[in-house]
């Protein structure tokens, strides 16, 4: 593997007119390269970082992680999903999901179902006690998901949807 030289991966302190040596400024969210001039692709992954650590400070009291609430939702949404197919759906390794559904039922959130043609495929769906959870956890959601769209008109954010779910199939098919 080859190796960045030190001049690439070091930050170079920013000297003044008068010759004095000062400390590289890393710029805060909105400001330069992490501001509109900013890569798309860097802009969406800050965006979802500070959404995830929203999410998990708002779901925190409830002891749902934002791993989990993806869970809970696409199980809602498609109950009777294998743990391969739960990974796929959530963008989650089958690792990662594999401890989030062992830890869901363990708490009585969810319950297993053998699949009626593979045996050996397990199917989930929520318990009365993981729609209740999810149910709080929604409450929660959907006021973040208002305060994301405050500035945004009904037409906009509609096109930020599309937009959003085109890069998701565009970017798929390659």
């Amino acid at each position: 593997m080859m190796h960045k030289p030190a001049s690439i991966t070091k930050s170079k302190p920013e000297r003044r007119a008068s010759g004095e040596e000062v400390a590289v400024r890393v710029p805060a969210p909105g400001e330069g390269k992490r501001g509109e001039q900013g890569y798309l692709g860097y802009l969406l992954r800050q965006a979802h970082a500070a959404v995830r650590l929203k999410m998990e400070r708002t779901l925190a009291d409830l002891g749902v992680t934002s791993p989990q609430f993806a869970v809970l939702t696409m199980l809602n949404a498609y109950p009777g999903l294998s743990g391969a197919d739960v990974a796929r759906l959530t963008f989650l390794t089958p690792q990662t999901v594999g401890v989030i559904i062992r830890n869901l039922e363990r708490d009585g959130a969810i319950v297993m179902t053998p699949h009626p043609v593979h045996g050996r495929i397990q199917q989930w769906t929520l318990t009365p006690r993981g729609s209740t959870l999810l149910k709080a956890c929604r409450e929660r959601v959907i006021g973040l998901e208002k305060r994301l769209a405050s500035s945004l008109d009904a037409k906009a954010e509609a096109s930020i949807r599309r937009w959003l779910a085109n890069v998701a199939t565009e970017l798929q098919e390659d």
